[in-house]
């Protein structure tokens, strides 16, 4: 019972004394992919990024983090050089929403002049919608209807649409630096594992027979499959083992909130 009590009034006292307050803040940077059409190139073709935050510090280590991050992923096999012969290319818009876990490697909070930098980690999960499109004769068009890999097609009624919402582990590494009593600034480098293979809409295999076919014998659907008229039903396109990944480098800018008691202190420096 004298071990609680002193565990119970020790917890008590680190609390009372934590720097507790949140954060509201936007970030902007690059957003790229990782998948069949760019299996290992970081940063290829990275594309705008932005969004908004906010963040609850429980004390100088440990805080959570609720973010909206808005950008366009894009893939070319004609960029990376993977596979020619395929020649694919994607685009698409992501919309993800995130809840993270946040520990500082050092103590820090805004607006001190002792704890004002640290390095951090993170992790957590995220939903994100995304819906890929890819140019047929020069115009952007949405490839999940068009079931690319036989989905919905007379020749593979059992294969069924994917979805255009998925689920990732986002996680990350980054520095933070307070820029006074009430700015702060973070900059951040994160991955998305996720659980879906068609971000970029390749995964399995083509299946139309049309090596040897014309441009003109073939109808959009089936240019959309197999842009080069090499393959035939069958052949791998893509390679359904690994999961595409995407990621997010960014730079943020947030505001101190206090918005419990407040509480005066006399030394400076902390």
């Amino acid at each position: 019972m004298k071990r609680f009590s002193v565990l119970f009034f020790l917890f008590a006292g680190l609390t009372a004394f934590a720097q507790r307050y949140g954060e509201i803040g936007i970030s902007g940077g690059g957003m790229y992919y990782l998948g069949d059409l760019n299996p290992g190139k970081q940063f290829l073709m990275t594309q705008p990024a932005f969004g908004g935050f906010v963040r609850h510090n429980f004390n100088e280590r440990l805080a959570i983090r609720a973010g909206l991050t808005y950008g366009v992923l894009k893939g070319d096999d004609a960029v990376s050089g993977q596979n020619l012969r395929r020649n694919l290319n994607f685009q698409s818009s992501i919309t993800d929403i995130s809840g993270t876990f946040e520990f500082n490697f050092f103590n820090y909070f805004i607006g001190s002049q002792r704890y004002y930098f640290t390095p951090y980690m993170y992790g957590g999960a995220s939903v994100f919608f995304f819906n890929p499109k890819g140019k047929i004769n020069g115009a952007l068009t949405e490839l999940r209807s068009l079931g690319t890999e036989g989905q919905g097609s007379p020749e593979y009624p059992w294969l069924k649409p994917y979805g255009k919402i998925g689920f990732a582990i986002p996680f990350g590494i980054g520095i933070k630096y307070s820029l006074g009593s009430f700015v702060g600034l973070a900059v951040d480098w994160g991955m998305r594992k996720t659980f879906t293979d068609y971000i970029d809409d390749v995964s399995t295999t083509y299946y139309l027979d049309l090596a040897g076919a014309t441009p003109g014998e073939v109808s959009p659907e089936a240019l959309a499959s197999d842009p080069t008229l090499m393959h035939n039903a069958g052949m791998q396109r893509g390679d359904s083992a690994y999961d595409d990944w995407y990621s997010v480098v960014s730079v943020s800018i947030s505001l101190r909130l206090n918005y419990l008691a407040k509480t005066r202190c006399l030394n400076i420096f902390y």
